[in-house]
């Protein structure tokens, strides 16, 4: 399974999006990207939402675990 930061980076090239512009796409600094994208840094789902609109993700829950 891949990780966030790994589909993010994957995703963004396939755009042709560097990490600076989506930076600026989504008010964040190169750093943030670049950690997230490394697997360094654990964003804000505030942060985490704005990334993932801009390259045509979604967030979603699911249930691992079933309830009685």
């Amino acid at each position: 399974m891949q990780k966030i930061g790994e589909q993010i980076a994957q995703r963004r090239k396939y755009f042709r999006i560097s990490q600076a512009d989506l930076a600026e796409m989504a008010g964040v600094s190169l750093r943030t990207v670049s950690a997230i994208e490394n697997g360094s840094a654990n964003p804000s789902i505030s942060i985490l939402s704005k990334i993932l609109e801009i390259l045509g993700f979604v967030i979603t829950l699911q249930e691992r675990v079933k309830y009685d």
